[in-house]
C-alpha cells in the first residue's frame, strides 16, 4: 500500500486507536460508578455481584472451575469471593457425588432474592449512564462488538 491509499488505511488506523481508547475509558468510567453504587447500595462489590449473576443463569449451581471460566478469573480469585458469600448465606457449596475434590456452588433462596434486588437496581443504573443510546445504535453496537469478539482465533 502506498501513497493516498496508505494515508485512508493509516487514518482509519488512527481511528480505530481512538475508539478503542474511548471504549476502555467508557468502560472504566462505568464500571467505578458501578462499584460506588454497589458499595453504597447494598455493601457489596461488583466481583460479588458478578458471581451472583452466573450463579442466577445457572440454577443447578456450577463448578468452581466452571464458575472461573464464566468470570474470566482464576480459581483462587473466585474461591475468596465464594467463602465470603457462603458465610453471608447467600450461596452454598455442595459436594459433588462420585468425585470428592469436586465442588457445586449455587444461590440459596436468599441469595436469588438479594440478586434479584440488586439486578434491578443494576440495570437501573446501567440505564441512566446509557440513556443517550437509541435501541437501533444499541443494537448496532452490540452487533458490532459481538463480531469482534466471534472473529479472534
Amino acid at each position: 500500500m502506498s501513497g493516498p491509499e496508505r494515508c485512508v488505511e493509516t487514518g482509519l488506523s488512527k481511528q480505530r486507536l481512538r475508539l478503542w481508547v474511548n471504549l476502555l475509558r467508557t468502560t472504566r468510567l462505568i464500571e467505578a460508578d458501578l462499584r460506588e453504587e454497589m458499595r453504597t447500595a447494598y455493601r457489596t462489590t461488583l466481583p460479588r455481584f458478578d458471581v451472583l449473576s452466573a450463579l442466577e443463569r445457572h440454577p443447578d449451581g456450577l463448578l468452581m472451575g466452571e464458575l472461573s471460566r464464566h468470570l474470566m478469573v482464576s480459581n483462587g480469585n473466585v474461591t475468596g469471593i465464594v467463602e465470603r458469600l457462603v458465610a453471608d448465606g447467600l450461596v452454598e457449596r455442595l459436594p459433588v457425588e462420585g468425585d470428592r475434590r469436586a465442588i457445586l456452588v449455587r444461590l440459596t433462596p436468599g441469595g436469588a432474592a438479594a440478586f434479584a434486588a440488586m439486578a434491578a437496581e443494576h440495570e437501573g443504573w446501567i440505564d441512566r449512564r446509557l440513556a443517550a443510546i437509541g435501541h437501533d445504535e444499541a443494537q448496532t453496537v452490540i452487533d458490532t462488538l459481538s463480531s469482534i469478539r466471534e472473529d479472534r482465533p
